[in-house]
């Protein structure tokens, strides 16, 4: 053909043979029969393919070898499609090394310790100062002859304390500002003991002040409270007995029969003295405290000047009788100073309950001021009670016009 460069025909393959025809399938018998078709799967008439379009290639056999259309380039190959993101791989945790300290949850946080208040510091109540200072002053002048006798000579503060059961006692005397500033012994004496052994041991307190324009008053209050400590020792037996039992009566009748002896021998020791029966006395409080636990039955007794209180439900209560109670001394023995009547009480104390034992010059401010009990109610309201040196400081608690001695005993109860 003309136009055709040489060559073409040798370097165009050559064609490919058709596949041989399936072999003929054999008839099937007639006595079978055809099978009945499949509903839905007969095929419809056959059309026959137009002679006069292009006749089709036979599709290349893959078994057989040579050029491919790749590399005739007769082959569209789509785009590739982008990738998606790389497929997560699931990894083990990694092994936890032994060595390696795990870290600690940081600690709760703790709450700071309350801090306990302070007291306040008063040095006086009210609004005038004392006319004298707070602190001792001249020391009282010593007799040599005196330190063989009664009294001897009189520190200017005494402190004590216990704790027996449910209850704390506290006590302390001390020198008023009076007698500091002029150079005078203390004229109250205060004496604590405690009689027997186990459960049925008794503690007594026994407190006694004189007048401080009674020249006797000083060695009166000593001897008072010793004869009155040794009647009591010497019956402590009884006298508990009949605090457990709660034999009232025999209390009374016994206590106020050694309250008057102890009155018959100031009487006999002011004749002895020359000195006038007024001039050789003082004010007696007794208190009586069993040991055993299990009993809360608090016994106080005495006469002359001095008091008596509780402190129940933060509120004050005056326990001293307007006048002498129980049956009258016996015919010639001693009687106390006018006005002075035996006095006696044996009450049950509950939980929470202060009682205050008190001679004159304490007693006074607590009954004529107001801002003394409401100070000490507040004080002694805690959960505890106070220790000596708080229990010494609130009994110096100065008011201007009172300065005589102060001796107090304080019980607690848990």
């Amino acid at each position: 053909m003309p136009g055709r460069p040489p060559g073409a025909d040798a370097e165009r393959p050559e064609a490919v043979p058709p596949p041989p025809p399936p072999p003929p399938v054999a008839p099937r018998p007639a006595e079978a029969g055809p099978p009945a078709p499949a509903q839905g799967l007969v095929p419809g008439p056959r059309t026959a393919p137009d002679p006069g379009g292009p006749v089709a290639p036979p599709p290349q056999d893959p078994r057989a070898g040579g050029v491919t259309g790749y590399a005739l380039g007769d082959v569209d190959v789509p785009p590739a499609e982008p990738a998606g993101p790389p497929a997560r791989r699931w990894e083990a945790p990694p092994e936890e090394d032994p060595t390696r300290q795990r870290p600690q949850p940081a600690p709760a946080p703790v709450p700071e310790p309350a801090v306990p208040q302070r007291r306040p510091e008063v040095s006086h109540l009210g609004d005038r100062a004392p006319t004298y200072a707070a602190e001792p002053g001249a020391l009282p002048a010593a007799d040599p002859a005196a330190l063989d006798g009664l009294t001897g000579l009189t520190p200017d503060t005494v402190l004590e304390g216990a704790r027996y059961g449910t209850y704390t006692l506290r006590a302390a005397s001390v020198r008023g500002d009076s007698a500091r500033f002029r150079g005078e012994a203390r004229r109250d004496f205060l004496l604590t003991a405690r009689f027997g052994g186990g459960d049925g041991a008794l503690v007594l307190v026994a407190l006694a002040g004189g007048d401080r324009a009674a020249p006797g008053a000083a060695a009166a209050a000593v001897e008072l409270c010793r004869t009155v400590a040794a009647a009591v020792g010497r019956s402590q037996e009884r006298l508990a007995d009949d605090i457990l039992a709660g034999r009232r009566d025999a209390l009374r009748s016994g206590l106020q029969r050694l309250t008057d002896r102890g009155y018959g021998r100031l009487r006999a020791r002011a004749a002895d003295l020359g000195l006038a029966e007024e001039a050789y006395t003082a004010g007696l409080r007794g208190l009586l405290l069993p040991v055993d636990p299990r009993c809360r039955t608090r016994v106080t007794f005495g006469a002359g000047a001095g008091g008596l209180f509780r402190l129940r439900g933060g509120r004050w209560e005056d326990l001293e009788p307007t006048g002498p109670s129980g049956p009258s001394a016996q015919p010639g023995a001693a009687e106390p100073a006018e006005g002075s009547g035996f006095r006696f009480r044996a009450s049950v104390a509950r939980p929470g309950d202060t009682l205050l034992l008190c001679s004159g010059g304490l007693a006074d401010p607590m009954r004529e001021e107001g801002l003394l009990p409401a100070e000490l109610a507040a004080r002694w309201s805690e959960a505890e009670p106070p220790g000596l040196a708080a229990f010494l400081a609130d009994t110096q608690l100065r008011l201007k016009g009172y300065a005589d001695d102060r001796t107090a005993a304080a019980v607690w109860e848990a």
